[in-house]
């Protein structure tokens, strides 16, 4: 590979929100346009990932497709050649990679997993503990090995990650380490944490809230909806949802996260659609006391994002972003299978020399 490879992807089932969109699509697309002269940018969905939780399965592959178009609405650069958006499960080397790096695994190394413990509910006594157990997937346990299988596949040197999946980054790390002391070098190992950072810039965006219960971000998971705002959502839905925001008694508006997490969530919102800084929205509206005329703005300027987005959106050219796909893909499998090929040859599923 002549260029480093940079590497990402967002779930594709349910509907994304548009803490999704100003928090992870907008900053991925701005990357992608941005670095894809210098290096390789590898945008996938993780579509394998998408069931290591219950989903309806019935509407996986239209999700798939949908969230597609909305990075394409967004403003991908489908022109640039070194800019990939693919599908994982249409890379079948990713399925056989993770099995190969599962059997250098130790069975410890997943469950110490932080995001594993939270996501499988585990329960404090033995006999809970192993009933709630018997209910979680194989394939929340062994996520973080198909995470490194998909990093490693492409020699990723950069992949952005939050908080919450560190531990998964540096899992990473140790297995490729692990492999290329044993075999040889195999793989590309990715950089640490604290350079993944220094390379993309730590977080220090706007976090959306949930509407409802503003002291939790805004997710796509969330059971009612009512504190999300959804990209599919009409522009009345969402600002219905806006002006039953959750505020407080205090009367006056400040931006003070810790004591006035909603009005602070507000403020922040109408920044982002806005376009604007954040501190020029807080010295238009600080010291106001009337919340439903900060509600009101901040729905209006909602209603007129997501009728602009859903335009785009409705738009799309499918054609020309199936092409884009099926050429990123062919790519994708002649660049994975190569690396396949060479661990497959180092562990004797392959001869040498093939």
């Amino acid at each position: 590979m002549s260029k480093q490879v940079i590497l990402t992807g967002i779930r594709a089932n349910n509907d994304l929100t548009i803490g999704n969109y100003f928090g992870a699509i907008m900053p991925t697309i701005d990357m992608a346009a941005t670095r894809a002269d210098e290096f390789q940018v590898n945008l996938f969905v993780p579509d394998l990932h998408s069931f290591t939780t219950p989903i309806d399965h019935t509407k996986l592959h239209d999700q798939i497709w949908h969230n597609i178009r909305v990075f394409a609405a967004a403003g991908l650069p489908l022109d640039k050649p070194d800019i990939h958006i693919y599908r994982q499960s249409y890379i079948p080397a990713h399925s056989e990679m993770t099995w190969i790096l599962d059997c250098f695994t130790g069975m410890g190394e997943m469950a110490r997993m932080t995001q594993f413990k939270d996501k499988s509910g585990a329960a404090t006594s033995d006999d809970e503990q192993s009933s709630s157990q018997d209910r979680v997937s194989v394939g929340l346990f062994n996520y973080p090995v198909l995470m490194a299988a998909d990093i490693l596949l492409y020699g990723a040197t950069y992949v952005p990650v939050g908080d919450d999946q560190s531990q998964h980054l540096e899992f990473t790390r140790d297995i490729a380490e692990r492999l290329n002391a044993k075999f040889g070098e195999l793989f590309t190992v990715p950089k640490p944490v604290q350079e993944q950072h220094a390379f993309f810039g730590k977080d220090q965006g706007l976090r959306i809230k949930d509407l409802q219960d503003p002291t939790k971000k805004m997710s796509k998971s969330d059971d009612t909806g009512n504190g999300v705002i959804f990209l599919g959502d009409t522009p009345e839905t969402a600002a219905k949802k806006i002006m039953s925001a959750t505020t407080d008694s205090v009367g006056k508006v400040a931006y003070d996260p810790d004591k006035q997490p909603g009005v602070a969530n507000l403020l922040q919102i109408l920044a982002l659609f806005s376009h604007r800084d954040l501190q020029e929205v807080i010295g238009e509206w600080e010291g106001k006391t009337m919340y439903g005329d900060l509600k009101k703005a901040v729905a209006d300027a909602c209603s007129q994002f997501l009728t602009t987005f859903q335009a785009k959106l409705a738009s799309v050219d499918d054609n020309l972003l199936q092409a884009k796909l099926e050429a990123s893909e062919a790519a994708m499998r002649e660049q994975a299978g190569r690396t396949l090929l060479t661990v497959q040859q180092a562990v004797g599923l392959r001869p040498k020399g093939q």
